[in-house]
Formats: structure tokens, sequence, C-alpha cells
């Protein structure tokens, strides 16, 4: 796992600084601290730091062909290299290294951009033709691996994080108005926007190329995978699915452990990174490593559960007890995340890779299952309001659930099954608005509530909403289930669970493969029908099926935990002080983006106990800490 920068001279004309490329470069030091270079012409520069994993003697970057023609800086890993090299090596190849690396630069040389088809694993990669100056960014499926780039003074800048961009003489800092709408509706930034308005990501599946000898530069990327949901399987039985995902995860698992450094897993006690290291262990001959992360609130702590799995396969087990009240690493998250990122596990994933990385330099993760085969409660309850939608006519439904909806008390205090004000306001509304709203961190009232008319003014009418509405467009099958899925795989997974992943991680060198989002998995997943995902309220029906021989059952049905982070404790006990003056001072009170009666209402509520709005006040804090990098909070 790397990190990547470059500076393209989109005329020519203008000098590549060496000096900027390399602090670009060092501000990406923890992505790969084995080793780091850059490579600089009179068109391009180039940087590159390495976390070495395969072909620890050879595998130096930027790389280049014998004829200096290509150069290729790569951040990922491609798990199906070996065939594409002994393809490669059939059609004349000679290679100087056993890396990935000179795959993704041969297959270039080979297959033209037709390469990237091909390539199966996450990836995000720059390869720079001399001869005919020109120049390919390119991103896995699933936008596993990260990349930023944007245009200013006649140069194009690219980056594996946004920090490196902001070292950019005269970078201008303003504020994306939809990054912030986004932000404040799903708690991150979706692709392919930026915080920052000059900045875009390249979205997932995309890549993008830039001719020096086309007059008529145009950034515009590229499509070159779609993910589909028109083609499901039928006539097949239970046993037939469960045999199927069998095959395909195990293959997926398989193809993920090459490695040269030590390797390990995750383990939550959940199901999907118990199924990961329940495979791992059936191929391996030695134990697996294994590490988990425990809370010393019982509400909260799950390491049994993982202790239980780590004993069953007898893994070189590793765990540590994290306290409640560990909320050191508030002040870090603005720079390890560099955009406003409002999910609060943040802090157990970073704890939890922190630990891992005592042991490994490669872990698994489980990451990705929910997504594709509805493990989330959100999906059962919405497939339920999904029925009463087809049941009753918009009209009526508009009628009778929108002033339930407006006047039912919102219960923070009360039992989940008396809390129905969501549901009445969701189902007023159609699917997709009803997901948004269910989703959302903040619903739209609240947005309205928070936001000063001077930045609804900058918004224009804009909200998340558009950017659902754009996807659903997208979405080529049929049923409700599939569409949500299709939604979150291009929203949620990416621009949160693996945002939140990848800068944990990276933060700590650690490199985490996810093998439930190898695209061929990914693939397999969307032909699955519908009940074999949800069966009598339980999701990931087929996975836990599946693993029923390998899994106990207290593991496999289970309620879902998840990380959670006790925010509302916190902002009544010992964030209390803290979290009202960094919220009601500078800089949001003078930022002109909130009516700050809102944001003083909400915390008196808050800390009175009268609601529960910690959600809203940990998001603005998150929102504040971005907006002033200075800020801390200590404890």
């Amino acid at each position: 796992m790397c990190g990547i920068v470059g500076i393209l001279s989109l005329d020519g004309l203008k000098p590549i600084d060496s000096t900027l490329l390399s602090a670009m470069n060092q501000a990406q030091f923890h992505r790969g601290p084995d080793e780091g270079d850059q490579y600089v012409d009179a068109f391009i520069g180039l940087g590159h730091r390495r976390l070495a994993i395969i072909d620890l003697a050879q595998g130096q970057q930027p790389m280049q062909d014998a004829s200096g023609r290509f150069t290729l800086i790569f951040n990922g890993e491609i798990y199906n290299f070996p065939a594409l090299r002994a393809e490669l090596i059939e059609l004349g190849h000679q290679f100087h290294s056993h890396c990935d690396t000179e795959v993704i630069l041969r297959g270039h040389m080979q297959w033209g951009d037709a390469c990237i088809e091909r390539l199966q694993g996450m990836f995000a990669y720059a390869l720079w033709d001399k001869q005919d100056k020109r120049l390919v960014l390119a991103r896995d499926r699933l936008g596993i691996k990260p990349l930023f780039y944007m245009q200013q003074q006649g140069y194009l800048f690219f980056a594996s994080e946004l920090k490196s961009l902001t070292l950019v003489p005269g970078f201008d800092k303003t504020l994306n108005p939809h990054a912030i709408e986004q932000f404040f509706c799903l708690g991150y930034v979706a692709e392919s926007d930026c915080i920052y308005s000059v900045v875009q990501k390249m979205p997932p599946a995309h890549f993008l190329t830039i001719n020096l000898n086309d007059p008529t530069i145009a950034l515009v990327p590229q499509r070159y995978w779609q993910l589909s949901y028109a083609t499901q399987q039928t006539g097949l039985t239970d046993q037939d699915y469960q045999q199927q995902l069998t095959t395909e995860l195990t293959k997926a698992v398989q193809s993920h452990l090459v490695t040269e450094v030590p390797l390990g897993s995750f383990l939550s006690g959940g199901v999907d990174s118990s199924a990961v290291v329940a495979l791992i262990a059936g191929m391996s001959d030695e134990p697996v490593r294994t590490c988990s992360i425990g809370f010393d609130v019982a509400a909260y702590d799950e390491s049994d559960y993982a202790n239980q799995i780590a004993k069953q396969y007898q893994t070189n087990h590793q765990s540590r007890i994290v306290t409640s009240n560990d909320f050191s690493l508030i002040p870090e998250l603005a720079h390890i995340y560099d955009e406003p990122y409002a999910d609060s596990s943040a802090l157990a994933t970073y704890r939890v890779c922190e630990l891992a990385r005592e042991k490994v330099t490669v872990s698994m993760s489980g990451d990705g299952a929910d997504e594709l085969l509805a493990g989330y409660r959100r999906y059962k309850l919405l497939m339920n309001e999904q029925k009463v939608r087809e049941k009753i006519p918009k009209l009526l439904r508009t009628a009778i659930f929108k002033p339930l909806g407006r006047w039912f008390p919102k219960l923070d205090w009360a039992p989940r099954v008396f809390r129905a004000k969501t549901t009445f306001q969701s189902l007023a509304m159609d699917l997709v608005e009803g997901y948004l709203h269910g989703v959302s961190l903040l619903k739209q009232a609240q947005r309205d509530a928070l936001f000063s008319d001077e930045f609804k003014q900058q918004l224009a009418g804009y909200n998340t909403l558009q950017l659902f509405r754009d996807i659903e467009q997208q979405f080529d099958g049929k049923d409700p289930l599939s569409l949500l899925q299709y939604i979150d795989i291009n929203t949620w997974l990416v621009g949160d669970i693996l945002t939140k992943v990848d800068r944990a991680s990276m933060a700590n060198s650690l490199e985490v493969r996810v093998p439930f989002l190898d695209h061929k998995f990914v693939e397999w997943s969307t032909t699955v029908p519908v009940a074999q995902k949800i069966r009598n309220g339980e999701g990931k029906f087929v996975l836990k099926k599946a693993m029923e021989d390998k899994l106990p059952l207290d593991i496999l049905y289970r309620p879902k935990m998840g990380f959670r982070v006790p925010l509302a404790d916190w902002f009544r006990g010992p964030l209390k002080q803290q979290v009202r003056d960094l919220l009601l001072g500078a800089p949001l009170s003078s930022s002109g983006l909130f009516n700050m009666q809102t944001v003083e209402q909400w915390i008196n509520e808050h800390q009175r106990g009268v609601s529960d709005h910690s959600t809203a006040l940990w998001t603005l804090l998150m929102f504040r800490n971005f907006v002033s990098k200075d800020s801390a909070l200590t404890q």
C-alpha cells in the first residue's frame, strides 16, 4: 500500500517544481514509510511513498520500462497479477521484478487503456507516456483506494490524500456548498465532490486521460465498469446459493493472501470478520494472526465473541480494551481525514488498526458484506415501509403520514418501537427520498433550522436528494432492495466505510484488504435474489446459512452491534463544557453558515436531557475541527 502524487504541466511551458513535489510526497509519508522517490521531466513530476508488501527488493516506484517511455506510480494491490504476468510473458514481455506494479506497466504497454478492465484488485495509479505526452489516472471499481485531483494555474495536480494538494501555493480553500450540505446530511462528502470547490475525487470505476498534444484538454473521467442488477439467478435451491457463496468468497479470500510481509485479520466477533477468519484458517498451515478491541462498557463490547472465534480456530489473537472515554483522538481526526467526516466509529477503527500494526503489515477485513448481502437493519425496516407504500396510493399516504410525521413527538428517550416520527415522515415519501430521510444524520428539517439564510442562498435549492436521484437513474434492476443497495455502494460504502478504513489504516501504515469487495464477488452478489439476502427478517441469510458449519449459531444470529461511541454521555459529561465552548465560538459563529441560535438550543436541550442531539453536535464538532485544524479537545 502506498501514496502517490503528481504534477502535470498542461501547456508544457511551465516547469515542474520538484521541491513542491517532494513536499507533497512527504505529506503522505505515513502511507509508505518504507521507501520514497520521484520522477521529473519537462512535463510531469511523479512522487511515490512505498509500504512494501510484494517483491520487497525490486518493487520500487516510480517504475519505468527499459526504454524510459512509460513511468508508473501505483497505490494498491492487484490480486490476479500472477495470471496476468504469465499471459504477458507468453506475449513476449520480459519482467525484471515479481511485483504487481510491473504487471500494470507492461499491461498498458500491451493492451493500452483496456488493461484497466483486466485488473482485479484495489488501486489508484498514474501512468505517464513520455513519447505521446499522455497521462492516465485510474481508480478501482469500488473506490477502495482514493485519488484526488485539481486543475490550477496551468497544472494538473493529483494525490492519494487531500493534504498533499493543500500544499500547492495559492491553493483555493473556498468550500463547496454542495459538499457541506452532503456532510450534514450523510456525515461525509460524497463522490465525486470534495469539500474544496477546486478539487474533485476520481469516481470509482473511472479513469481519466490527458493528452498534451490535444489542444482541448477536458478533465472528464470515463467509466470502465458498471455494476448491474439486471440479471437475477432463478431455479436454484438454497443449498445452491450457499455453495456459490462459499466458492466465490473462498476464491476472493485466497487471492487476497498473496504477500511477503506478516498478514492477519480483524476479528470483531461479528459474522463478516469471523467468516473471513474461518476461511483463512482453512487455507493456512500457521495460526491466523487476529486482533480485536473491546470496550469497558458491556453494551458496546463484543470481545467475548471475538475470543470465541479465536479459540475455535486457535488464532494468534491479541485484544485490547478501550475506555469508553477514549476521546483523545478527536483533535486528530481532522488531520487524518482531511475533509469533514462524522462517523464516530472512526475512533475505534483507528484503535484496531493501531493494534494490528504492532504484529502485521497487512490485515483482512469483513467490510462490504452488509452492503452486498443486506446485513443492515435499515434494509429490513425500509422494505417493510415499502410494502406499505405499495398498498396505499401516494396521495393517501401523503395525507395520512405527512401530518403524523410533523406532529408526532420526537421521543429520543423512549423504546425504539415508540419512535415512529421518522417512519411516518418516510412513509409520506417515495422509496429513495424515504431512504435518504432514514439514513440522514440531520434530517431535512434539522438542516433547514441549522443553515443560515445566507448559506441557503448559496445552495440555490440543492440538497443531497439530487445525488440519490442521479444514482437512481443509473440503476438497471427491478426490486427496491437492490436499488437501496446500489445507492449504498455508490455513496455510503465508498464515502463512509472505505474512507474510514483507508485513512485509519494508512495513518498507521497498515494495508487493509477487503475480500468481500473483490469485484467478481460483487458481481455475483448482484445476481442473488432478494429472498437469499433477507428472509424472515434475517439479513445476510445466504452468508449465515453457508457459514453454519464453520461458525457458532450465537455468532451468526445474534443482533448486529458494530463499533459504537457513547457520544450522548460524553456531551453531558466529560466534554460538556468543551463542546459548548467549541460549538458556540469561532469559527462556527463567524462562518456565516449556521443559525447559531439553533446550535445553542440543541446544546441546551441535549445537556438538560430533554432531547438527544448527540449526532448533530458530533457532526458540528467534526466540521468545526475541520475548519479550524488547530482546535483541540483535551481530557
